[in-house]
């Protein structure tokens, strides 16, 4: 009965990981995209702020605005999601071969090993509608704001339209990378900002901002567990020749009310969570002592944010047959009664909410022209995200699959919570910008921002895969008339992961006393991200 316990809590492991795994992916994604001019200098742009986007990267910088301005900035990105699935020799789950043709439907057992997962197609969250899948090729993504300044006044007000962490990705049915998952969308849309600057001398500046933004977490998964003890439960049914359609035990105990395995699919489940109004605000100063050197610094604070929506699990046949029948014997009713085992619901579904916290973060740096020629940013940011102790998800019912996962981990589950500790780490930035001013009206600018990884090696998976990176920027700014600015951007990311068997047991572990999902247990795993986005910014006044 150990056994059958362990698969039902695969099940509430697989929803924690969806959950968990897509802010891992959004750390990667934080500020990726921005105006042109943040991005072609590394986000090296504290101490030299993007125009009316100074809202984003420092508010004190919007003094340097004056009169009436407006910006508008269009970003197309591209992101390409790859994964191979190799099986090392030897590859098995519980003596049973992975690689081996299965008798029934003549394929390979584990159609996974050795195949390969790609995606280039994006998706975004739609308050209402859910993740959205969108047409193939770069997303275009649209973002702008504008600010005031009275003539004679020291005040500068400003507000923005931005979306501080967008990622969202959609594969094939068909796609081996459809159990981590098979579509997501992990999205913050700061939708009002209203910030001020104030010009306190020829020196110093300082600014304040508030941020309404939009939060969602949304992912639609395939499940399987291919551990050993569903590698037992397949022996056992080869065993009982539950081919021939009959129960040899029956009615003491029955194994043959539906196929299952390793590799067999469970069931799929989807969640979707938003927050509608997620507050934060902010701080900035700017320090300009001469016309060759400025400093700057931000903080902007985190947000507590208590997410609420739906949830939904739709099994397989097999599965709610395997416990239908089970249940339907005398000893598994008996068990049922006892240990609180799955009755072989083919559905659940109901409201969940999820506490998470959008991390606060520092960002210091400073602008030198070391030449009439060329000026160099330089900036170092710090992102808390270590706030994540844990994740938390409470159900608004008792669902049957808690009721058998709190026997084996009552400080995690309940009968309608779970609770996922995790372990991610701080997160700190360094990013570096050339600005060659080849012109008084034209400068080129290359960039790039050093990237840390918050998930240990021993917690990647699939969604969360991310490890140390760099992203490269490149550009220009033109001044097109005396009241107009026009900048471009192109900029492009790669991370690359080796994740060998039983390297993370949120991706690929095989033991026993692993209480994670691991839908690839077993696998050798490489995966490649990459990333490039290519776009314009144009400021006037109006």
């Amino acid at each position: 009965m150990i056994s059958v316990r362990r698969k039902s809590c695969k099940l509430l492991q697989a929803i924690a990981l969806v959950s968990l795994g897509a802010p891992a992916m959004a750390q990667m994604t934080t500020n990726i995209l921005g105006p042109s001019k943040a991005v072609a200098l590394g986000n090296a742009v504290t101490a030299d702020t993007p125009g009316v986007f100074a809202i984003q990267y420092n508010p004190a910088g919007l003094t340097k605005l004056k009169g009436r301005q407006f910006q508008f900035n269009l970003m197309n990105a591209y992101m390409d999601v790859d994964a191979d699935f190799i099986a090392p020799p030897g590859y098995e789950i519980f003596g049973i071969d992975g690689l081996a043709t299965d008798p029934v439907t003549g394929q390979q057992k584990d159609w996974v090993a050795n195949n390969h997962s790609h995606t280039n197609t994006l998706a975004v969250y739609l308050p209402g509608h859910g993740i959205q899948q969108l047409p193939k090729g770069p997303g275009v993504l649209p973002t702008m704001g504008f600010s005031i300044n009275s003539p004679g006044s020291k005040f500068t007000f400003g507000n923005a339209f931005y979306i501080p962490m967008p990622v969202g990705f959609y594969r094939k049915e068909s796609d081996p990378g459809k159990y981590m998952p098979k579509a997501t969308a992990m999205q913050r849309v700061t939708y009002l900002s209203p910030t001020v600057g104030y010009e306190i001398n020829d020196e110093w500046s300082v600014g304040a901002g508030i941020q309404f933004s939009h939060q969602a977490v949304a992912a639609d998964q395939w499940m399987r567990a291919p551990n050993m003890l569903l590698g037992v439960a397949e022996i056992l049914q080869d065993a009982f020749n539950c081919e021939s359609g009959n129960e040899p035990l029956a009615p003491f105990i029955a194994l043959c009310g539906g196929n299952v395995g390793p590799w067999d699919d469970v069931g799929a489940m989807s969640l979707d969570l938003q927050e509608t109004l997620s507050p934060t605000y902010s701080l900035g100063v700017l320090w300009e002592p001469n016309d060759w050197f400025s400093w700057g610094a931000s903080y902007y604070s985190e947000a507590d944010m208590h997410l609420k929506g739906t949830f939904e699990l739709n099994y397989t046949k097999d599965w709610s047959g395997f416990w239908q029948g089970l249940n339907g014997s005398i000893i598994g009713a008996i068990s049922a009664a006892i240990l609180g085992l799955p009755s072989g619901a083919p559905r659940e579904a109901g409201n969940v909410s999820m506490r998470l916290t959008y991390p606060q973060h520092f960002k210091s740096g400073m602008s030198l022209k070391v030449h009439p020629k060329l000026t160099v940013n330089a900036d170092v940011g710090y992102y808390d995200w270590s706030t994540f102790k844990a994740l938390n998800l409470q159900f608004d019912r008792n669902l049957e699959f808690l009721g058998a996962a709190k026997i084996l981990s009552p400080d995690n589950a309940t009968s309608n919570t779970l609770s996922l500790p995790l372990n991610w780490t701080d997160e700190w930035n360094i990013g570096i910008g050339l600005e060659h001013h080849v012109t008084s009206r034209l400068d080129l600018r290359v960039g790039a921002e050093i990237r840390d990884s918050i998930t240990p090696d021993d917690q990647r998976s699939l969604i969360g895969v991310f490890g140390d990176s760099i992203l490269w920027g490149a550009g220009l700014g033109y001044q097109w008339d005396k009241d107009s600015v026009v900048d471009f951007h192109i900029s492009y990311l790669q991370s690359i992961e080796y994740i060998p068997a039983n390297g993370s047991c949120n991706l690929n572990c095989d033991n026993l006393t692993n209480i994670i999902y691991n839908p690839y247990a077993g696998l050798d795993v490489k995966t490649s991200v990459r990333f490039a986005s290519l776009g314009f910014s144009f400021r006037t006044k109006f």
